[in-house]
């Protein structure tokens, strides 16, 4: 029952981070309706900054100074590559972010080289005993990061005027424009803010007690996990992120344990797929993925 326990509280802790992503995913294709697959590349940035700078200025400002620069990379690919493109093909403009997220990520692996880092300085590697379980401390404070910004996230989204915005544009880009609303601000502040998210996501995932993968290939092809949450969930619902997100964690967590190791990624695909089964649209959404 222990370890029962201390694998949903790490898997929470995983879905947590997973759920950040998938809000990012889910953001993104609610604002163009296009998926952006160069996330992976965003959390790769974020991290990059926090292990240049660390050293120099601290671990905390290095984090902050990752995180503003993830959201700003998204917002200047939104501004130059997206904007000019806005009425191509959404299927186009997916193909787009493939070839921007392989122009960064090799350029950050390049840069890095064969250091592959661990950036998770103040927590990582100490566990958290709390008698005979034993709780790795990067999950629990990802679950407690992941839920207050969760929970601003969806006051923001609920209640402020960016979020009506986003959600008038998501149910009739049309009528939003005819009533006032900029959609370009709209877009460019739906990237930065997903983007902002996974410079907070990458504060996790490249330590040792997430995934074992540091900064690197690992990590952004951990990150790309976050798209089944968002699928699985809905790709037009926050809700379903969040919940998609929880779902990928968890199971992958279980799996882990009770399966094996090497399943536990395949087993995030095998839960989505029969999801998809059931639900063509995802648990909360209401495009199906034939329409995407």
């Amino acid at each position: 029952m222990e370890t029962f326990v201390q694998l949903v509280v790490n898997g929470l802790g995983k879905g947590a981070v997973y759920a950040l992503l998938a809000l990012g995913f889910v953001m993104i294709f609610k604002a163009t309706e296009v998926v952006n697959f160069a996330h992976g590349s965003l959390v790769l940035v974020g991290g990059f900054f926090v292990y240049v700078l660390k050293d120099s200025i601290g671990w905390v400002p290095a984090a902050l100074v990752g995180i503003v620069a993830a959201g700003l990379i998204a917002l200047l690919i939104e501004r130059v590559l997206m904007a000019n493109a806005r009425n191509a093909d959404p299927n186009s403009l997916a193909l787009l972010t493939i070839g921007v997220d392989v122009i960064i990520t090799e350029e950050i692996v390049r840069r890095v080289g064969a250091a592959i880092p661990f950036i998770g300085d103040p927590y990582d590697s100490q566990p958290i005993h709390l008698g005979s379980i034993t709780i790795f401390r990067t999950q629990a404070i990802a679950l407690v990061v992941g839920a207050v910004l969760i929970t601003a996230f969806f006051l923001a989204f609920r209640y402020s005027s960016w979020g009506v915005a986003m959600r008038a544009q998501a149910e009739n880009k049309e009528a939003a424009a005819l009533m006032g609303i900029r959609s370009s601000r709209v877009t460019a502040t739906a990237w930065l803010v997903a983007g902002a998210l996974a410079g907070v996501a990458v504060l996790f995932m490249a330590t040792q007690d997430f995934s074992g993968a540091g900064l690197g290939r690992g990590t952004h092809a951990i990150a790309l996990i976050a798209f089944p949450a968002a699928i699985l969930g809905g790709l037009d619902s926050t809700a379903g992120a969040v919940v998609g997100g929880i779902v990928v964690g968890l199971t992958e967590a279980l799996s882990a344990q009770y399966l094996s190791f090497e399943f536990s990624k395949s087993a995030v695909f095998i839960v989505m797929l029969i999801v998809l089964v059931i639900r063509p649209s995802g648990l909360f959404g209401t495009k199906e993925l034939s329409r995407v």
